[in-house]
């Protein structure tokens, strides 16, 4: 029960590796705030968790939308009076697609998203943070955030940034007891990422996407969410600032 009456708050867990923090985190006595853009979805996270005894809530966020991602924080502290663990991982796919045929709007809408959500959540993270004298953000990046990945420009130029945020903040909360770190999960088989869906763009994309990673096969959810778990809890007390790279030996 390593998060025994903390409150956790996950955007973009409504579904994929954020749905299944969610049920861990609870597991592990943590109080969710599911947040997410899909109602449906995030209602049943909610569900799922008080039906094995946990508790939460849901608040629907666009996180590219600052003044939902302000009404969130306010929510949480007027309800809660505090965050001990915030889980910016609400993001998108993006077009895959060369950057010639990458058009302006689908630049603008994952740069919003998976950058501009994880600075706007940071933001108003941080203040409650710092009243209660500490906390722990997590976000998720990917292995596009480390290297390129050819045909998704928009998608690897995001993930970038996030670590960007992620190094940069740490470092300027360290002393106030604030740990911020990235992960960054190589293909992990969730609702987003569907090896058949793969196959159906492409026929035996899924198998060479595979045979990159020297572990030749895809993760699981668990080993992300494991990861996670570690991270926001006190046995990494002293690890801040780093981008941790869950990929099967992709990176190295």
């Amino acid at each position: 029960m390593r998060f025994k009456n903390k409150i956790v708050l996950i955007t973009g867990s409504g579904s994929g590796i954020g749905k299944a923090a969610a049920l861990a985190f609870s597991k592990e006595g943590g109080v969710i705030i599911v947040s997410d853009i899909n109602v449906k979805n995030g209602l049943k996270t909610v569900s799922e968790i008080t039906k094995n005894g946990g508790e939460a809530c849901f608040f629907e966020t666009d996180v590219s939308d600052f003044d939902m991602v302000e009404k969130l924080m306010n929510y949480i502290f007027n309800q809660y009076g505090r965050l001990d663990v915030a889980i910016n991982n609400a993001g998108v796919g993006g077009g895959f697609e060369k950057l010639i045929d990458l058009s302006v709007e689908s630049w603008n809408k994952t740069m919003s998203i998976n950058s501009s959500g994880v600075f706007y959540c940071i933001k108003t993270q941080v203040p409650i943070m710092l009243k209660q004298g500490g906390g722990v953000i997590l976000n998720t990046s990917s292995i596009a955030g480390i290297r390129g990945l050819p045909n998704a420009t928009a998608y690897s130029a995001s993930k970038h940034a996030v670590i960007g945020i992620t190094k940069t903040v740490a470092l300027e909360y360290a002393k106030n007891n604030i740990r911020v770190n990235a992960i960054c999960p190589v293909f992990t088989v969730t609702p987003m990422f569907n090896p058949e869906a793969m196959d159906k763009l492409k026929e035996g994309l899924s198998e060479r996407l595979k045979a990159n990673i020297p572990m030749k096969r895809f993760a699981d959810v668990m080993e992300q969410v494991n990861t996670m778990l570690w991270l926001c809890s006190d046995e990494a007390s002293f690890i801040t600032g780093q981008a941790i790279s869950v990929d099967g030996g992709l990176t190295v």
